[in-house]
């Protein structure tokens, strides 16, 4: 069987590493940049426990990399910025085990170096497509440092190429993207804050927010958001470092030392930042008319509220590499099966995932109240879906998929 993965991203790498162990099974995975290079990913994330959970369950020896790679995520706190505390929530009250703190260059150079040896890099994709010969398998040619290669009669091809995912473009349309009115800007800086900063902590003046918490060895990454109209682009005049310390600076008392000295790094990194505008689009898992897969981004575009979209891809591809991996060693390699068996499993909960989110984005939107908003946070409606998103993350009971081959 030929199998081919677009993208060494989160959900790439994990599907590359599973399914290279099953007997018979051909597998080659693009990635687009060279190995080692990490330019695209100089920020950092929080991993949501869930995705903790979900890869313990299938490849406990990956996991246990990106914990040593990590800090633990274990609190979330949300205050004003001038230091007003709103909401303080250990995490062991709503989850199994802590999350991941991490730089995404760190968690890249984990999940490449685990799927080494199945990952073909400085790739550039020339033509992909159905398949002459047989409509439900596919085709793929690509360039590798100036060599021309090309695959065929691609029994299953697996899309981890993003939310701009050409798979997906090519194979099912352009997903129609929704914006959500939030601008957001992400910062990775030298940890000076000298202990101010460290576990995970948002800080609202007005429906602007800051949010930020300590990666190893030594950095702090800082994200900030305010309301744009969602029909339009961000206005430069608001990437300015004035008009930054003016949208974080509370108007009435001096700011936190927390947020004094966040605003202080923004201001002075205005012209290193990274601006995008939070958007979502509805998730689709399978093509319907042609062997491919969809995970992470290129499966689902959906705000960061939540800390989700990394940890979904991770949820993603713990499921699909149970499912595909139960079925092909019990002798059922009927590929539509295993995508319809993939979306059954994945549809309910990615669409409680991304509502959730979207929902939790109501402090961020213009005119909004993030005290009360905040407040309303703590209540139990809240916490029952918390438990919900953190504890149960949607596997298929199995064997594990690590061992299985």
């Amino acid at each position: 069987m030929r199998i081919v993965i677009v993208g060494a991203g989160v959900a790439g790498c994990v599907m590359a590493r599973q399914l290279s162990r099953l007997p018979d099974v051909e597998v080659t995975c693009l990635e687009r940049v060279a190995a080692d290079d990490h330019s695209e990913s100089g920020t950092g994330l929080n991993v949501g426990p869930n995705a903790v959970k979900a890869l313990e369950r299938i490849d406990p020896d990956l996991a246990q990399k990106i914990t040593q790679a990590s800090f633990p995520w274990t609190s979330w706190r949300i205050s004003l910025t001038d230091g007003r505390v709103l909401f303080d929530l250990p995490l062991a009250e709503v989850a199994d085990r802590p999350g991941w703190r991490i730089r995404w260059s760190e968690l890249y150079r984990v999940l490449r170096d685990a799927a080494a040896g199945n990952i073909s890099y400085s790739c550039t994709i020339t033509r992909l497509g159905r398949d002459p010969a047989d409509p439900r398998k596919t085709s793929i040619a690509w360039t590798q440092n100036g060599t021309p290669h090309r695959l065929d009669g691609i029994d299953l091809m697996i899309a981890g190429d993003g939310r701009y995912s050409m798979v997906r473009q090519a194979l099912s349309g352009d997903p129609a993207v929704r914006h959500i009115g939030v601008s957001i800007f992400r910062l990775l800086v030298p940890d000076t804050s000298a202990g101010l900063i460290d576990d995970y902590e948002q800080w609202f003046n007005g429906p602007n927010r800051l949010l930020s918490f300590r990666v190893p060895p030594g950095h702090i990454y800082i994200a900030g958001t305010f309301p744009i109209d969602p029909n339009a682009s961000i206005p430069n005049r608001l990437k300015t470092p004035d008009a930054l310390r003016a949208a974080y600076t509370p108007t009435h008392r001096p700011p936190s030392d927390q947020a004094k000295w966040m605003i202080d790094r923004i201001c002075d990194n205005a012209g290193e930042t990274h601006w995008a505008r939070m958007q979502e689009h509805d998730a689709l898992y399978s093509a319907h008319d042609c062997d491919v897969l969809y995970l992470g981004d290129a499966a689902h575009g959906m705000v960061p509220t939540l800390g989700q979209g990394a940890t979904q891809a991770l949820e993603d591809a713990a499921c699909a590499a149970t499912i595909i991996t139960q079925s092909y060693l019990a002798g059922r390699r009927d590929v539509r099966q295993w995508l319809a068996g993939i979306t059954a499993a994945r549809e309910a909960r990615m669409r409680f995932v991304m509502e959730f989110s979207l929902e939790a984005t109501d402090t961020m939107l213009e005119g909004s109240d993030p005290v009360t908003g905040t407040l309303h946070k703590t209540e139990a409606g809240f916490m029952d879906r918390l438990k919900i998103l953190y504890r149960d993350v949607g596997l298929p009971a199995h064997n594990n998929p690590s061992h299985a081959a």
